[in-house]
């Protein structure tokens, strides 16, 4: 269908629109017209994406003479594909109704690991093997070696990539990631390198969110954007932890070892090109004289990281002379780790801002700021010249210099905390010196000072009004939308207490009560016997979950109803053996693990276990994987279950120092933050049982607390709008028959479009009929 949003003729690519798709397109419409950033929150399963990509690319479409580039951000590979799957979609449609105007070029981009065609190169195990693999076999002295003895190895997409030269560019249209891959194969070229250059070529580029925020990232994919772009970053909610993430480094003394060991094999290459080619370590000292912005212009195939936190003026200046010869630089190095390392020799927890903690290295390793600002990009400059290929053994050492840098840099928004023990484990000595970011601004203030607008997006910004003091940054749209619904197809519910009337809370105090987890058992045991299909269940974190289930076995609670279908955590294998043995009655039991591999075959299984009818439990927990990137649609989620409220780990230094920190930079109340962050990951995973509005799903947040309202008032919207406040204060009973009552109310049929009274699906001729007016009072 096409309608119009003011000046903008917009394409969309199905018969029917969403009222919330069309007014979050109209305030997104806004925010472009005002070039300015926003904030926008969009229920779940309502078609967000292509609300977004339907919308800016007709924008660009409709104002061709200020064409906009979209950089579209995603947190994972799996949302990347899906999102690139529906560009192909609303492209083709695109093309069929406007003609070969409408074309477009829109690319994928990812890592060496997901790109690579090379066989030999993907045998490696993991992304930093696959990144040094493709550098032993694309760097230019590699290259050069290569054409004296034909025995050296090259990479033959890489070659015929750089053969063809300016010759080597996609066609328009819009390539995945198999796409790529496909396309290099068929072409005989690198699809790694391909996409990298067609990066600043093309019209739509999507990729991780790492490739902006990161700065060492940054720098090399991200540099030649042009500010006349739209950035979006969808799924959000978490945004300010991955900024944080990007700037902060944790040192340990295995830590230490690595580069101790990096010095001394860099120190044995330095001797080698002193006694075979001595000039090239002098070009070296005389391109540093001049300023590292000199050594910016490398060949793609050498680019290695940027710098993590130097702008542009700062590295034309010179190098400092006590680093610019090799040898130097080495024994500055060999400095700070000997000064790492008698700090990490404590007994007691230390907290140091970076300036007294860069008074303390200059007065103890003389080594000034000056100094430690370069220590990253000395490095880069040294492994080049070296000509060192297989940079994941080098980790270390660029872990030390990354610290280096950024503790340079930085005098505000960061603390150096060493910490000698887990406090959860302190019978295990492991100390930590850990660079910790609080500031989640300083990441992404680059991003909205440089682009146009910048979209943040996503079904869990509430409360709405904290990210732009979490991100010090001036939204000109923020907006909440609901969902319309023809029938009350989501189903939340607040439980806080048990049939025996006690209350129930993974509060500390309470948590490890034998009748809270008594009752919790209770409930789970009632819901498989009458909740058909699948059942998620999330816990506040690992180890309150198998604490709870060795609980509820010893109890025999278990024994009756559940069987498990599939274990991965170590210490539960005999618990779970126990239970193999026992009649299965209702539902399969599988767990999520920190192993990525263990918990991707437990899903397999679970969905298995769903899809032929025996249903199951998945046991999972909140700031895990499958709470941020897994969706259980249809019978693969007809109930969530949120035991407790996941508040962080309130005793890490971590934490308190960002709480201080926002304390008194931004005026955030310790609490405040603390219920917002709980609730905002509480949200995320419920949020993950309806995905579309044809779905429907029931969640039962089981903590007394959630009855407050200062706690369930930073729910979403669209979540709070179906809380029946007879539904805010259940019992275990009560709660089993409400589930009965909306399980036989969601067996009837009912009207899709909602023309027996508030439509919920409007056609094209909907809008025309509409002026803005009646469209806003069918919406509200």
């Amino acid at each position: 269908m096409k309608f119009q949003i003011e000046d903008v003729t917009v394409c969309f690519p199905y018969d029917h629109i969403y009222p919330e798709q069309y007014s979050y397109m109209v305030e997104l419409k806004r925010a472009l017209d005002a070039k300015g950033h926003c904030l926008l929150e969009m229920p779940t399963g309502t078609g967000k994406t292509i609300a977004l990509l339907s919308l800016i690319t007709s924008y660009t479409l409709s104002k061709p003479q200020g064409a906009i580039k979209l950089i579209y951000c995603t947190r994972t590979v799996h949302e990347m594909e899906k999102t690139l799957a529906e560009l192909k979609l609303l492209h083709n449609y695109q093309v069929k109704h406007l003609g070969p105007a409408a074309k477009i070029l829109a690319i994928g981009l990812s890592s060496r690991k997901n790109l690579c065609v090379n066989p030999n190169v993907l045998e490696a195990n993991n992304r930093d093997s696959v990144d040094a693999a493709c550098r032993k076999r694309t760097a230019s002295w590699v290259r050069a070696l290569s054409a004296e003895n034909p025995n050296v190895e090259t990479c033959e997409f890489f070659e015929n990539y750089e053969r063809t030269a300016s010759g080597a560019v996609l066609p328009p249209g819009v390539y995945t990631l198999q796409d790529l891959r496909a396309f290099g194969k068929e072409k005989g070229w690198c699809p790694y390198f391909l996409a990298r250059h067609m990066v600043q070529l093309a019209n739509v580029v999507v990729y991780s969110y790492q490739y902006l925020l990161d700065p060492k990232v940054a720098g090399i994919i991200s540099k030649e954007m042009q500010k006349e772009s739209v950035v979006v970053f969808d799924e959000a909610h978490n945004i300010d932890n991955v900024c944080i993430e990007a700037l902060s480094v944790s040192v340990r003394r295995k830590t230490l070892d690595g580069a101790s060991r990096n010095i001394s094999r860099i120190e044995q290459e330095i001797n080698r090109f002193k006694a075979t080619d001595a000039n090239r370590l002098r070009d070296e000292y005389k391109r540093l004289v001049n300023g590292l912005a000199l050594s910016g212009n490398l060949p793609g195939s050498d680019s290695w990281l940027s710098n993590p936190a130097l702008p542009d003026d700062i590295l034309r200046e010179a190098v400092p002379g006590n680093i610019r010869r090799a040898e130097h630089f080495l024994h500055v190095l060999r400095r700070l780790l000997q000064y790492l390392t008698v700090r990490l020799d404590t007994e007691d927890v230390e907290k140091e801002s970076p300036i007294s903690f860069v008074a303390s290295i200059n007065n103890q390793a003389g080594i000034d700021q000056k100094t430690l600002k370069f220590c990253y990009d000395r490095l880069h400059s040294l492994m080049l010249t070296l000509e060192i290929t297989d940079t994941d053994d080098f980790l270390h050492v660029q872990t030390i210099c990354d610290f280096a840098t950024l503790v340079g840099t930085y005098s505000r928004g960061f603390s150096i905390i060493i910490e000698p023990f887990d406090e959860r484990m302190p019978h295990i000595p492991d100390p930590v010196l850990q660079l910790s970011c609080h500031d989640a601004s300083l990441a992404i203030k680059p991003v909205f000072d440089r682009f146009q607008s910048v979209v943040i997006t996503s079904g869990t910004l509430s409360p709405i009004d904290l990210y732009p003091r979490l991100l010090n940054f001036h939204p000109v749209v923020s907006r909440s939308f609901k969902m319309s619904l023809t029938r009350d197809c989501i189903c939340p519910m607040v439980l806080t207490r048990g049939s025996d009337q006690l209350p129930v809370s993974t509060k500390f105090d309470m948590r490890s009560d034998p009748g809270v987890v008594r009752n919790y058992g209770k409930l789970l045991v009632e819901m498989v016997s009458i909740v058909p299909d699948g059942i998620v269940c999330f816990f506040v974190s690992y180890s309150y979950m198998d604490g709870i289930i060795n609980t509820w076995n010893e109890s025999g609670l278990l024994k009756d109803v559940l069987v498990v279908g599939y274990v991965s955590s170590f210490h539960l294998v005999f618990l779970m053996i126990l239970l193999f043995q026992e009649i299965m009655q209702h539902k399969l039991v599988f767990i999520e693990t920190q192993d990525v591999v263990e918990t991707t075959l437990a899903l397999d299984n679970y969905r298995r276990a769903c899809d032929c009818g025996r249903g199951a439990v998945f046991f999972s927990v909140a700031r895990g994987k499958v709470a941020e990137g897994i969706d259980f649609d249809r019978h693969y989620g007809r109930l969530v279950i949120m035991f407790g409220i996941p508040f962080q780990y309130t005793l890490s230094k971590i934490l308190l120092a960002r709480l201080e920190y926002l304390r008194d930079t931004f005026q955030i109340k310790e609490g405040d933050f603390l219920t917002f962050d709980a609730l905002r990951q509480a949200a995320q995973c419920v949020g993950r049982v309806i995905r579309s509005k044809a779905d429907y799903g029931m969640m039962i947040f089981a903590d007394k607390r959630y009855s407050r309202h200062d706690k369930r008032s930073k729910l979403p919207g669209w979540i709070l709008s179906h809380l029946r406040d007879a539904h805010l204060n259940l019992s275990t009973d009560m709660a089993l028959h409400i589930a009965r009552e909306f399980l036989r109310k969601m067996a009837q049929p009912y009207d899709k479009t909602g023309s027996s009274g508030k439509k919920t699906l409007l056609s094209q001729e909907d809008l025309e009929k509409m002026d803005g007016s009646g469209l806003q009072e069918r919406l509200y």
